[in-house]
Formats: structure tokens, sequence, C-alpha cells
């Protein structure tokens, strides 16, 4: 997010992009595949399904943030916001881990 923010290269924007498309399809199917071992065989779909639509519903809200933010800030603004943000639940995430290792 920071690169897209700072980056004034297109064919640099580009290959983050790519990077992070590649991310993306790498974690999507590790959640589907966790709700499929925690839940009942005869839920599953409905699991699945259940997740699937938060999922879209969130997306929905955090895309229309993110457009206001663009339109009103600009790109570079929510670039820096989402790379932040991403420190910030990565850190949290790394603090909950150290305290449940205690």
């Amino acid at each position: 997010y920071f690169g897209m923010a700072v980056s004034n290269n297109l064919l640099v924007c580009y290959l983050l992009f790519v990077v992070y498309g590649l991310y993306a399809a790498a974690t999507e199917g590790i959640a589907k595949a966790w709700i499929s071992n925690i839940s009942r065989r005869e839920d599953t779909a409905t699991a699945i399904g259940t997740y699937t639509a938060f999922q879209s519903v969130a997306s929905l809200i955090a895309s229309a943030g993110a457009g206001a933010v663009w339109l009103w800030f600009g790109p570079v603004a929510l670039f820096g916001i989402s790379g932040c943000v991403a420190i910030g639940v990565a850190i949290y995430l790394t603090l909950i881990r150290i305290h449940r290792a205690l």
C-alpha cells in the first residue's frame, strides 16, 4: 500500500498490484478451508455461504469508504491510510500470538 502511495512510476504500481493480487489469490481459499474444517459436514455449504455474504457486505462498505477517501483526499491518502491500518492489524495479531504463547 505504501509503495502505491509514494510511487510515481506506473510500472512499479502495476508490479505492486500484481503482487497484491497474488497475495489475495493465495490467501482467499484458506478461510473457506478453515470453515469447512470447523463446521458440521451437513452445514458446510451454509457456513461458507454465510461467510461469503458477510465478506461481500464488508467489502462493499470498505470499498465505499475507500472511494470516499480517494475522492476527497486523493490516492496518496487512501494508500497511506491502508498501509497504516495493515501495519496496525499486523501488530495486533502479533501481540495476540505473543499473549497466547505466554
